[in-house]
């Protein structure tokens, strides 16, 4: 038998006032059995089998379902307004005008809340906006224990919490019920009293922690060069080149950083000095090569070092006493500025090509390579070489700084 549309839309707001099942079907004229078939087809999952089981029964505005919120939520009469435009038509942009909101908003809360045969009834997406609201939630891994099952399997083959949340998600479609954050699984693991996973899961993480670190916890522990200078303290004639003897210098790494090449630059100048580090490139080989390859400069060029901050400077003070010299430390994961060791980096890589092993190139080579580039005009020395406007340098006089007295 077929019934009206309006027959059972009738129904289907009964429910989402508070009737039971039996209740509503009662009052529109229909059996149990047929109000459960219809309550099966036109509500929504998330009310049958979400928060707590079977809330439907439960009325939408009890105490507690929502409250006033800072960012203005839909209302009963918002949502009465969509259903009603859907109805008749109307793009959610349209819909969207006449509430005064932005077009999103229209279109997030139908694709959200349609129901199961697709349409969007405004008693069914009121109903389960005002269970979302309430708190506190129940943690979903204590209902699910099937769940918990799923994940452990998952962790033991050694996935992680992030790629088994994907996983739920976009293997299971719309059924958000099996649905569940990375953060929720991490949480089951730290405090074994939110879930029902295994207690020593937590030795296939990655970290394989017991419990979370403190994120009030001295970050700068470990860090070498915590009371290091940063570039936010070097002088200002650094930046405008007009002073020589100031350098920059990093490393160019081979595959899986297991060999690498030494690079420093004059800032003024341009003059490439490289580091030959067959080896290792720790940091007692890296400064022990710094202070090799510059202890026979003149002191007026060996003014500063500005360097990245990987560790295989860790050994800076001994550069600074060796050398005389101050070191100045990038910020984080700011290659730009050490600009003109960055491009000369790039100029190198036609010499010594990514994924090569760089341990192989003997001292002599590097010789070769260093002249090459020191040999090439710049246009920012208008066309002279960086070896003749550096060599202009170790045959002109230092400076002489005569101190100003009142």
């Amino acid at each position: 038998m077929t019934y009206p549309l309006a027959m059972r839309d009738r129904f289907v707001d009964l429910v989402c006032a508070g009737c039971c099942l039996d209740e509503a079907g009662r009052r529109v004229g229909v059996s149990s059995i047929t109000a459960s078939r219809w309550w099966a087809r036109f509500g929504h999952m998330d009310l049958e089998r979400g928060h707590g089981g079977l809330v439907a029964g439960v009325p939408a505005d009890r105490p507690g379902g929502g409250g006033q919120r800072a960012r203005r939520a839909l209302t009963g009469e918002d949502r009465a307004v969509i259903e009603a435009g859907l109805r008749v038509g109307l793009a959610p942009a349209t819909i969207a005008g006449q509430l005064g909101r932005d077009g999103c908003v229209v279109t997030r809360e139908v694709t959200r809340n349609r129901c199961r045969d697709g349409i969007y009834r405004s008693a069914v997406a009121h109903r389960l906006a005002a269970t979302r609201r309430r708190r506190p939630k129940p943690f979903r891994l204590v209902e699910h224990p099937g769940l918990c099952r799923l994940i452990e399997g998952w962790m033991d083959q050694g996935w992680s919490p992030r790629l088994i949340a994907q996983v739920l998600k976009t293997g299971n479609g719309p059924d958000q019920t099996v649905w569940v954050s990375h953060e929720t699984i991490y949480r089951a693991l730290y405090v074994q009293t939110r879930g029902q996973l295994r207690a020593d899961l937590h030795r296939q993480l990655s970290l394989k922690r017991r419990q979370r670190v403190p994120r009030t916890r001295d970050r700068h522990a470990n860090n070498p060069y915590r009371e290091a200078f940063t570039i936010s303290q070097r002088p200002a004639e650094v930046d405008d080149r007009a002073v020589p003897g100031h350098w920059e210098g990093d490393l160019i790494v081979g595959p899986a950083s297991k060999s690498a090449i030494g690079t420093l630059v004059e800032r003024s100048t341009r003059f490439t000095i490289l580091l030959h580090l067959p080896d290792r490139h720790d940091a007692d080989t890296v400064a022990e090569a710094m202070i090799r390859e510059m202890r026979h400069l003149p002191e007026h060029l060996r003014r500063s070092i500005t360097w990245d901050r990987g560790r295989e400077l860790a050994a800076y003070a001994r550069v600074e006493l060796a050398l005389d010299t101050r070191l100045y430390f990038c910020d984080p994961h700011s290659p730009w500025q050490r600009g003109t060791n960055e491009n000369t980096n790039g100029l190198l890589r036609q010499y010594f090509p990514k994924a090569t092993d760089l341990s192989i190139y003997p001292v002599d080579y590097l010789d070769f390579v260093a002249a090459q580039l020191n040999d090439r005009p710049r246009k920012t020395l208008d066309w002279k070489t960086p070896a003749e406007a550096f060599q202009q340098l170790l045959s002109s006089p230092p400076p002489i700084t005569v101190a100003m007295t009142g």
